[in-house]
């Protein structure tokens, strides 16, 4: 709505009628707010608890002089990122797309269901007759049954997929929250049964423990828990499926599902190149040292910037729908640009935050992994650019010219590869970083170009790059004060009163704006 004209809006839950856009804009921030604090918990917290056993847990007690094991692990975990998007194939987006239309969403539903359910079974038996071949492929020979448990794994997220969607679509948050929270309880509990409690009843007598534990296998007791926590995720979420029906199956709702999203095929595989294959390049293009240590050690650092990237990924799980719910409506634009202010106020401040207070957040890691701290600051940055590419970039979903998001990505892929290749002989690792940093800086700058082309929305860019530029640069001063500083609690002080500064500095510029939020 524009003019200040009275409009009625239709929110998540239930028809309201506001009398100008700013209430209502206030409102539909909040909304989002809401939604994105739940997905945040369903997606954050389980990140967080799988981030202190997968991560502390592993670089510091079980892999802590092994780096070489962790690395294997981070590098199994890229390809398994890859190869979901290939069992999905985006079905999940298209899902939101054209299931939004409560006429169309169970034959939509239906339809994906069943065509997942079909090609997920060959894929399944395809990677489990060829797992020796793959296995040599991923110079890991002799260790074919790692494909094996990740066929399965993938498998069962795959069926998956699309019961988690429909939780989102219909505003089942909390449902969702649980089921995902639940999952990563399971994994972790079965993972501190096998190495925790499984090497005390063997040393207690408890010999027949030993069908079940092999200290020389501690991956294969990884990937298993997994593998027993995606199929108890499916089994939960089996409920979903009593709304699939054969006779709802629609080859010409596949047809125009398929043509919406094998474009954002194009764009899921570069973005989980973009975001998660700094490991295998590392394995395949570092040309000296010991490869699998460094990939390690790169993989550990970058975890450091995990609560930037949970941050936008919680933010993407919450605005998808959101998004395309609002694009029907005379106020959309405006919308988006609030949107984008407020996501970039935030992450701004979780970004500052962990890199003033990163002398701290270092020892979440083990010793032996530190080495690779100085990526940290660069990937920060790098995942602030990806969150403003989510909000940038919801012009060509709900356009239906996602061939746009394609060709940004592979831009980015391209990128990604040049950046690395030339600077990794030089800068080693850290080359990485720097790679997915232009990456991400250029698919953002694409997407603005573009849109302003097919789809403008008045986004408030001189704010919105102010709060990133303050962050760095508060973040610049607190190196300098602290450079000589060897005290921790002197520093962590310091780090203190920074982000007070940066956080008063937000309130006094933005000070109506958020009463309005808050008050809306």
């Amino acid at each position: 709505m524009q003019g200040g004209n009275l409009k009625h809006f239709a929110s998540v839950h239930d028809e309201i009628s506001y009398v100008c856009f700013e209430h209502s804009g206030m409102s539909l921030i909040k909304q989002l707010a809401g939604e994105t604090a739940i997905y945040g918990v369903s997606t954050i917290l389980p990140r967080i608890l799988h981030y202190a056993v997968f991560t502390i847990y592993l670089t510091k007690r079980v892999f802590a002089n092994e780096q070489g094991q962790y690395g294997i692990y981070a590098d199994l975990y890229a390809y398994a990122a890859l190869l979901l998007i290939l069992f999905t194939y985006r079905l999940d987006t298209a899902y939101f797309r054209f299931g939004h239309s409560g006429a169309e969403e169970k034959t939509v539903f239906s339809t994906g269901v069943l065509t997942l359910l079909s090609t997920s079974f060959v894929f399944v038996l395809f990677l489990i007759f060829t797992q020796n071949s793959i296995a040599n492929v991923l110079r890991y020979p002799g260790e074919g049954h790692y494909v094996v448990y990740f066929a399965l794994i993938i498998g069962l997220d795959a069926l998956s997929a699309l019961p988690f969607a429909r939780l989102r679509l219909t505003n089942q948050a909390r449902k969702f929250a649980i089921i995902r929270i639940l999952s990563v309880i399971i994994n972790l509990a079965l993972v501190f049964f096998f190495l925790e409690l499984c090497p005390r009843l063997l040393d207690a007598g408890y010999t027949q423990i030993s069908n079940i534990y092999d200290p020389t296998r501690k991956l294969d007791l990884l990937f298993v828990s997994n593998l027993v926590a995606s199929l108890v995720v499916f089994l939960l979420l089996s409920p979903q499926l009593r709304f699939v029906k054969i006779k709802r199956f629609s080859r010409k709702v596949l047809v125009r599902m398929l043509h919406y999203l094998l474009p954002l095929i194009v764009v899921g595989l570069a973005g989980v190149f973009n975001q998660s294959f700094a490991v295998p390049l590392i394995k395949y293009l570092l040309p000296v040292g010991d490869v699998s240590a460094e990939m390690g050690i790169y993989a550990a650092a970058a975890k450091l910037a995990i609560l930037m990237n949970l941050f936008t990924v919680a933010f993407n799980y919450a605005a998808e729908p959101f998004f395309f719910k609002q694009s029907v409506k005379d106020t959309a634009r405006d919308t988006y640009a609030q949107v984008g202010k407020a996501f970039a106020m935030v992450a701004s401040t979780v970004l500052l935050a962990i890199l003033l207070y990163l002398d701290l957040i270092q020892y979440m890691i083990g010793a032996n992994y530190r080495s690779g701290l100085s990526i940290v600051p660069i990937l920060l940055v790098a995942y602030w650019f990806l969150g403003m590419y989510y909000n940038l970039s919801v012009w060509y979903k709900i356009t239906d010219k996602t061939k746009y998001g394609a060709a940004f990505s592979l831009v980015g892929v391209a990128l990604t590869l040049l950046v690395t290749i030339v600077l990794i002989r030089d800068h080693g690792k850290e080359a990485l970083a720097w790679a997915a940093l232009a990456c991400y800086v250029s698919m953002t700058l694409l997407a603005y170009i573009y849109g302003r082309k097919h789809y403008p929305v008045p986004y408030p860019l001189k704010r919105i790059f102010f709060y990133l530029f303050l962050a760095l640069g508060i973040y610049f001063l607190h190196t300098s004060i602290t450079s000589e500083i060897v005290s921790m609690p002197i520093r962590l002080t310091w780090s203190t009163v920074l982000l007070l500064v940066y956080l008063g500095a937000i309130y006094l510029l933005e000070k109506k704006q958020l009463k309005e939020w808050i008050q809306s």
